[in-house]
């Protein structure tokens, strides 16, 4: 998110939190990040596989691209249905 909303720029006075809640949904004129869409990304985060080292070594370990392909497609649907539960019970 940092990166997105370019925290680190020096140019512009305003902290990333200030940003982000700036944001304004144009379809209802609420506020973009509510609490589900912040739980549910924070869940997308917690289960998404997101360390290319991790799937080096199992790779180098096991000797075949199967289990690093197995394990990303399983941490990816797994986050994402997480994520996906959190935010329409919250929502």
């Amino acid at each position: 998110m940092a990166t997105i909303y370019s925290a680190g720029d020096d140019s512009n006075a305003l902290s990333i939190r200030e940003k982000m809640s700036g944001e304004i949904d144009p379809v209802t004129g609420t506020s973009k990040y509510t609490f589900a869409v912040g739980f549910s990304l924070m869940l997308f985060y917690a289960f998404a596989m997101q360390c290319m080292s991790t799937m080096a070594i199992v790779f180098r370990e096991t000797g075949k691209f199967k289990w690093p392909v197995i394990q990303f497609i399983y941490m990816s649907v797994l986050a994402y249905l997480a994520s996906f539960i959190a935010y329409n019970i919250f929502r």
